[in-house]
């Protein structure tokens, strides 16, 4: 029954299209006519706003890949913006001591452990022979770099295994800065009990443990303890190195630096 319904309407359709009844009933019957304009413009506005939505779902998509990789630019701009800053900072902060030595712009990476502010990875290639660099923040001594497990880590002032070798005063007398009991000071351990030190004498690298040259600045004494065998001074660092994200490393230039890269050419070469 459904099936000769079917057939019977499909042949009042074909019907009606091959003897134009459409345009007859328009003609004769204005509501048809209405009906008939109603629905083309409905059609034609349904379809117009299908289209737009799918053009509209297209821009978006664009405009989404378009807004991620501006993004991208924006952070490598920023990025590069950070490091033209600081070489700039480096131009007008670090002075070079000696003619045979080399200075470079390190990043911090993170840290390797979040309880310790004062250990932190670096991203530059460990040294060889685990040579041990100073760390330079706006032309003060704030740690040193060495390799650990193939790696650069930096020990920040303030860190208990970041000793270097300084000068106080005017005499120079020696001594060894290591972490004190709080951040924000440092000791100076290992002078001499007859040495001649006040509060306020400023404190200096000494150059003498081939970590740092001599003369740059790391802080001034704010009290002095003696002890039977040597004195310490408790010094209010010029660095704050916990809020730096850039850092300079100082190595010295000597012979053996120039000659080991020689012999290594000079083996490949051979091979």
């Amino acid at each position: 029954m459904k099936r000769i319904l079917f057939i019977f309407l499909f042949l009042i359709a074909g019907l009606a299209y091959l003897f134009e009844l459409d345009k007859f009933l328009a003609k004769h019957f204005s509501i048809f006519a209405t009906i008939k304009t109603a629905y083309i413009n409905n059609y034609i506005s349904v379809s117009e706003r299908i289209a737009n939505h799918f053009e509209h779902e297209r821009m978006i998509r664009e405009l989404l890949n378009e807004n991620l990789e501006l993004k991208e630019y924006k952070i490598l701009y920023s990025e590069a913006k950070a490091r033209i800053e600081n070489f700039q900072e480096f131009i007008n902060n670090v002075e070079l001591p000696e003619v045979n030595s080399k200075i470079e712009i390190v990043r911090v990476l993170s840290y390797i452990n979040f309880d310790d502010f004062t250990n932190v990875w670096l991203d530059k290639k460990p040294e060889q022979n685990n040579k041990i660099l100073g760390l330079i923040s706006e032309n003060y001594a704030s740690g040193i770099l060495l390799n650990k497990q193939g790696k650069s880590i930096g020990l920040l002032n303030g860190n208990k295994d970041c000793t270097y070798a300084v000068f106080i005063g005017n005499e120079k007398s020696p001594g060894i800065v290591t972490a004190a009991d709080r951040l924000d000071e440092l000791f100076v351990k290992f002078i001499p009990v007859w040495a001649d030190i006040n509060i306020g004498d400023e404190v200096i690298t000494s150059g003498m443990d081939n970590i740092f040259f001599e003369g740059l600045k790391v802080g001034k004494v704010t009290q002095i303890k003696e002890l039977p065998d040597m004195k310490i001074a408790t010094i209010k660092p010029y660095a704050n190195p916990l809020k730096k994200r850039y850092f300079y490393t100082y190595k010295k230039i000597n012979h053996l630096d120039t000659i080991e890269p020689l012999e290594e050419n000079i083996q490949e070469s051979n091979n």
